[in-house]
């Protein structure tokens, strides 16, 4: 029964010479061609990006209706899973309601786009990005290449378009997520079924619903195979167990290259057209891969050069996109910008780099909210404070509940943060790293899905950022006895060998009083700021910064 992924999988140089796109390649404009050596040659990361330094992220979907948290779409395929369970209990068996009944239940009734950009604004997010399609292939907006997007089903509304006009209204860069390149693999429990039960040998909706079968239903006009991308990676019969199943698809259907399915040529030219009119009809500043590199071999190199070319259209010559990607070697990060996704870097990177994190689940989890276990104003606070030490940003997702609705917990976290940010933003925004990130005691552990691995920062550390000739100190917490230390600014430092004339606290232009000896630089802090994730002070004196 069990097969080997190779069989269904092309290598990219392979896919890459079929002419599935060649006229749009063709008719790119001079500056980038759609080749790493091109990317890494030509790029430069804009300064609004590298200024911007926090972006708040939508990842919304209908995946969050259940609010049962991520992967949805696919676990509710896979019995012996909690989600399946809860798709069971609350909807029905997947042979009958399969997911693409959670899309018309998406209805987003209560979103209200000019609020909540409000509360982010207010929390000092200078960009915001919002998720265009998931692995669930469903497009959240007026897609001319798909018909399963947000205006033809569920919501009714050109969810991208309105949030674009929302943030550019309020001074937001605008970016989107494409997650979309997976789909093919990612959805193909949708074509299996339960081994086990009442229901076992009998294949779940994707396998044999077809677009005649919707005549009369509210999908009619609709193919139910261009939503799941059709059998590429089956699960064969004669499955008997759940726990057998379920590894045959964690092996045969989860993993993740970027490698375009040789069987599915088609989905790879579909992809291709839908993203470059995603990038076409909304011009995005950023444009975010879920991908490690870039998606589907040499389609993601396609629209990538396409997107800068199209965007120095746009601002007269001038470069002003963002392709955030992960895991990229070190010879191709200079091409784009490297995302971490739910991770960290140990020092400052000589290009400019982005974690992005979730105060929660990436799709909004009730269960989260109920134990109040979201990540706390503190924690994000500090995490924003070590990325910008080290040339990053942070991306932060603030989950959506399918109404298009936060709740209190997460508005009561964005109000600390923007109290924060509001006397603070100085040392974040428009910064850049001084000679060090930082020192204190607390080590961070670097890469991709490392947040886990880390300690909770002390008092005792502190963070570095330079702008406009003053250095900033953030000292993440209050020390005991009031009197901050900082070992780095000792006199005769070979990082600070200048004098230090004056030392603020952001948002107050009063001098602190500070000595300075051989063994740091001691700095007695107001009373009024004990109590503050962080401490931000701005140091002045010649060649300090």
């Amino acid at each position: 029964m069990k097969l080997s992924r190779r069989s269904f999988i092309q290598s990219t140089a392979a896919v890459a010479s079929l002419p599935l796109w060649g006229a749009s390649a063709a008719a790119l404009a001079p500056a980038f061609s759609p080749t790493w050596d091109s990317l890494v040659d030509g790029y430069r990361t804009p300064d609004w990006f590298r200024d911007a330094k926090f972006g708040i992220w939508a990842h919304w979907s209908a995946q969050c209706v259940p609010e049962m948290g991520d992967w949805y779409g696919r676990h509710m395929y896979i019995q012996g899973n909690w989600q399946y369970e809860h798709h069971l209990k609350t909807y029905g068996h997947p042979t009958k309601v399969g997911f693409m009944e959670m899309q018309n239940r998406w209805k987003a009734e209560n979103w209200d786009p000019d609020a909540l950009l409000d509360l982010y604004v207010k929390a000092g997010a200078k960009y915001f990005v919002a998720l265009a399609n998931h692995h669930d292939n469903f497009d959240n907006y007026n897609s001319r290449y798909h018909g399963w997007n947000s205006v033809r089903v569920g919501p009714k509304r050109d969810l991208i378009g309105i949030w674009a006009k929302a943030a550019r209204a309020r001074g937001l860069r605008f970016g989107v997520s494409n997650h979309g390149a997976h789909a093919w693999h990612w959805f193909q429990t949708a074509y299996g079924y339960d081994p086990e039960g009442p229901y076992a040998g009998q294949r779940y909706d994707a396998f044999h619903l077809t677009k005649a079968d919707g005549r009369g239903t509210w999908w009619e006009g609709l193919d139910p195979q261009q939503l799941y991308t059709g059998r590429s990676i089956v699960m064969p019969d004669g499955f008997r167990t759940a726990r057998a199943a379920s590894a045959w698809h964690d092996e045969n259907t989860r993993f993740w290259d970027e490698k375009p399915p040789l069987q599915n040529p088609a989905f790879v030219r579909e992809w291709f057209l839908r993203c470059r009119d995603l990038i076409d009809s909304y011009r995005p500043d950023l444009v975010y891969f879920d991908n490690s590199g870039l998606p589907l071999g040499q389609a993601g190199l396609d629209i990538t050069a396409h997107y800068y070319n199209a965007s120095m259209a746009w601002h007269g010559g001038k470069l002003e996109a963002v392709v955030n990607a992960k895991v990229l070697p070190p010879e191709r990060r200079a091409g784009v910008v490297e995302d971490v996704e739910r991770g960290f870097r140990e020092g400052i990177e000589p290009l400019p780099w982005q974690t992005d994190t979730c105060l929660g689940d990436w799709h909004y989890n009730r269960s989260t909210f109920d134990n109040h276990h979201y990540k706390s104003a503190t924690t994000v606070i500090h995490r924003l404070c070590d990325i910008v030490s080290k040339n990053g940003n942070l991306l932060l997702s603030v989950p959506l509940r399918g109404d298009g609705t936060i709740d209190s917990d997460e508005r009561k976290i964005l109000d600390e943060i923007a109290a924060w940010m509001g006397r603070n933003g100085e040392a974040i925004h428009g910064t850049r790293p001084w000679r060090t990130f930082g020192e204190g005691p607390t080590r961070v552990a670097g890469g991709m899905f490392s947040e886990g691995q880390s300690q909770a920062f002390t008092a005792e550390d502190i963070r570095f950022t330079t702008k406009d000739g003053a250095l900033h100190a953030i000292a993440m917490g209050w020390p005991r006895d009031g009197v901050l230390r900082i070992a780095s600014l000792a006199e005769e430092s070979a990082l600070a060998p200048g004098v230090i004339e004056r030392v603020e606290a952001l948002g107050s232009t009063d001098s602190l009083s500070f000595t300075r000896s051989r063994t740091g630089l001691e700095i007695r802090l107001p009373s009024g700021l004990a109590g503050q994730a962080a401490i931000a002070l701005k140091l002045r004196g010649p060649g300090l910064a």
